[in-house]
């Protein structure tokens, strides 16, 4: 595919880029696309940047489609995470005559790139832009996991038009569906109807009140590691950190937990795309919010470059294995403990025919905390909601 038909390049002038020789910035790791006809070689690049300017239907922001080139103006300025890193910069695409059209160029690049095993670090953009990019994976034949930083569930009627409120209905609705599992970490309940939650609760959702995680912060590790996927809703960090946003909330996520949760993100062998969505310039204080943002990318890069490749779908050769029966003998819980990381997984036992088409999904991130909670006697909330995905 001729990934130049749906894309613009870029101006390292436009961004105010440039190379100092005295001081390594991270813009100097970048193979950018900067002019018409010489677009970058892509074979064996593992990151690329991808620019979104869409903003149509992203709910009463409008203006977020110039936050791409504000993101990067910081994000080049950084220091070099890994300087054996090399990041592509594929450049942006343009609003289409129509919001569809945006989306269509949306999934075709992605999927482009997800071909090639190239992780597209997305800069929104309204968050709607995550339906196309799941769309994306669907274009793969792709059963998913996602993992979403959000003040709401973006839950819309099944009548609503697809919009930066809706898109994970259309997701949800979307035949033949490619998502397994969703997560939202950081909702804040006066924003949430109580029957989404039920609804959450009856699809067998993760859902996390931002209290609940900012309390225990490392317990969102194993719940990203889960992730293919990974959206941010710039309005999930507090307005004092992050001004920039059509809907901004005093409360929120910290600066420091949000770049902690990308490190996450960064450093999950599973993980291969994650977007940055609803910045809007209109509303910045001194560049505040890009410059958050790109710290965030920033982070991702270096647990990007820190991988272990210790997801144990690949090899349990190298894990530790434990078994605890319930004492009921209803069940045997089986966990597995990384020698390279420490970090732990637990299986879901199932049928051939699940375990064929859900073989990625059937060994679930978990913590200490679950196994410890099985020694004594407990099976793990994290075990029943995967296994009754499976059984019903």
């Amino acid at each position: 595919m001729n990934l130049e038909t749906y894309l613009e390049p870029i101006s390292f002038d436009e961004i105010g880029y440039v190379r100092d020789e005295f001081l390594p910035k991270l813009g100097d790791k970048v193979v950018a696309y900067t002019q018409k006809g010489d677009f970058p070689e892509i074979n064996k690049r593992r990151l690329a940047l991808l620019g979104i300017k869409e903003d149509r239907n992203a709910v009463n922001n409008e203006g977020c489609k110039d936050a791409p080139n504000e993101i990067r103006k910081k994000l080049y300025d950084l220091s070099i995470p890994n300087y054996d890193m090399e990041l592509l910069d594929v450049g942006n695409i343009e609003m289409g005559k129509t919001p569809k059209d945006t989306y269509f160029a949306t999934i075709e690049v992605v999927a482009e790139l997800l071909h090639h095993n190239i992780t597209p670090i997305i800069l929104g953009g309204g968050q709607e832009l995550t339906y196309a990019v799941y769309k994306a994976y669907e274009r793969q034949g792709q059963i998913i996991n996602i993992f979403a930083i959000d003040p709401r569930f973006d839950l819309g009627a099944e009548s609503e038009t697809l919009n930066s409120r809706t898109y994970l209905s259309k997701i949800i609705l979307s035949q033949p569906n490619f998502l397994f599992n969703f997560t939202n970490v950081g909702y804040q309940t006066y924003f949430v109807d109580k029957n989404m939650i039920d609804l959450m609760q009856t699809l067998h959702f993760d859902a996390q009140r931002l209290g609940v995680v900012r309390a225990k912060i490392d317990e969102v590790e194993p719940l990203v590691r889960n992730a293919d996927m990974v959206t941010v809703d710039v309005s999930a960090i507090r307005q004092s950190d992050a001004p920039a946003c059509g809907n901004p909330t005093p409360h929120g996520f910290y600066g420091e937990e949000i770049c902690q949760m990308a490190r996450y993100a960064g450093m999950s062998d599973k993980l291969s795309s994650i977007g940055f969505y609803e910045l809007n310039p209109k509303y910045e204080n001194n560049g505040q919010t890009a410059h958050l943002v790109a710290h965030a990318i920033w982070y991702f890069i270096e647990g990007f470059y820190n991988r272990l490749s210790d997801f144990p779908y690949i090899d349990k050769q190298n894990y530790k294995r434990y078994t605890i029966p319930m004492s009921d003998e209803s069940v045997e819980l089986v966990f597995y403990k990384s020698k390279k990381s420490d970090r732990w997984w637990i299986e879901i036992p199932c049928d051939d025919d699940m375990r064929q088409r859900y073989a990625r999904h059937l060994l679930v991130p978990c913590s200490y905390a679950d196994y410890q909670q099985a020694l004594n006697n407990e099976i793990p909330n994290r075990w029943w909601n995967f296994y009754n995905k499976l059984v019903l």
